[in-house]
């Protein structure tokens, strides 16, 4: 029995008699490499007439998927959104929005990888089970490391007014990959304030170690001074608690991040459901403002994919390299849903300046942690 692919890779496994209800050569229908395994479909069988192979490790038949060089995108399978990246004990992780019907977001998943091209999936390390406020709509998962836990912030029930029960959340674990049980038994912010929905939060860490967090859907952004054991915020020192930061054309998605002493302003514009989905930014010597909009960094390619946006940024330790992890829709698919999660390299030029992303198909190049 032999099994062939279109590319010419071939694999002698044992005798037929070791396959008893296997009677006919067997044809491989199609094939694709995924964390180590190769699955395919075979066909022409005598009792069977599809079968899902999985786990075929020899060396002819993965030598090249196991030489594989980039990520690939997207990353990793299914419909995920809203992708937070960082670095936790030099691993790469990923904590996406499952991307469905507004019902059917009521878990998270995450995912872990030593090189950005082997990915582990970790099931819903936060679910409503454990949020016994969050009924639907969780999304755009905010992670932060501190005093050896790992803390995670969440939106859920997407409320349209201060009347109803939901907004934005905080979990905590012992572990990056959960489980996280709710830190409160109540959301942390579940008002409207300068206009703000609260959803998509962000958690930035300022140079003298102060946390914050900024958030807001709605075209406004706030700005609040969270407490060293993210209970509650503390108020500024003129009396207020939410600053509003909106820039020109804000919309959603924010995030934060220092580099070369500037502050850096990062968030989504267009419709998220729609193909003018985009990423625009802008630098400011505080992270109050003023921010005043700069340039698109990141937005749809008609040869590639339509709906790039909502991401998070990972800068590599000892290096001068950048990711950008974001969302998309492939080319051809219509539902708002079916997002796929994504990364490609951001790159500065000498002033700073954020230079427009290139989306790909092949996404960054192989990069273990040292």
């Amino acid at each position: 029995m032999s099994l062939s692919t279109a590319n010419g890779i071939s694999h002698n496994p044992s005798p037929a008699d070791n396959f008893p209800n296997f009677k006919e050569v067997l044809t491989v229908h199609s094939c694709y490499y995924w964390n180590g395994t190769l699955y395919c479909r075979l066909i022409n069988f005598t009792h069977m007439r599809y079968w899902l192979l999985a786990g075929l490790l020899g060396a002819g038949l993965v030598a090249g998927a196991q030489s594989k060089k980039t990520s690939g995108n997207p990353v990793f399978p299914g419909w995920y959104a809203d992708p937070e990246g960082m670095i936790i004990n030099k691993e790469y992780w990923i904590y996406p929005t499952y991307s469905d019907k507004y019902e059917k977001q009521v878990f998270m998943d995450a995912f872990s990888s030593p090189d950005l091209v082997s990915w582990q999936k970790h099931e819903r390390i936060i679910d409503t089970a454990s949020v016994k406020w969050a009924n639907k709509a969780m999304w755009a998962p905010a992670i932060v490391e501190k005093d050896k836990r790992y803390y995670l912030f969440f939106a859920a029930n997407d409320i349209q007014n201060n009347n109803e029960a939901g907004g934005i959340g905080v979990a905590v674990a012992d572990a990056p990959q959960g489980p996280f049980k709710d830190l409160l038994g109540k959301p942390l912010l579940d008002k409207f304030h300068n206009g703000a929905q609260p959803i998509d939060q962000y958690v930035f860490k300022d140079k003298d170690g102060q946390y914050y967090m900024i958030y807001g859907g709605w075209k406004h952004c706030n700005i609040v001074k969270l407490k060293a054991d993210f209970t509650g915020f503390v108020p500024f020192e003129d009396g207020s608690t939410f600053k509003e930061i909106t820039p020109k054309g804000y919309v959603e998605g924010p995030i934060m991040f220092i580099r070369d002493h500037k502050y850096y302003f990062m968030w989504s514009e267009g419709g998220w459901g729609g193909p003018n989905y985009r990423v625009a930014y802008a630098m400011s010597n505080s992270p109050f403002g003023p921010f005043e909009r700069i340039g698109t960094v990141l937005q749809q390619d008609s040869t590639v994919a339509t709906g790039a946006g909502h991401h998070s940024v990972i800068p590599v330790p000892g290096s001068n390299e950048w990711y950008i992890v974001y969302h998309r829709r492939p080319l051809g698919e219509t539902a708002a849903n079916h997002r796929v999660t994504c990364i490609d390299k951001m790159i500065f030029d000498e002033n700073g300046l954020i230079q427009p992303v290139k989306i790909t198909f092949e996404g960054v190049r192989k990069n273990k942690l040292k």
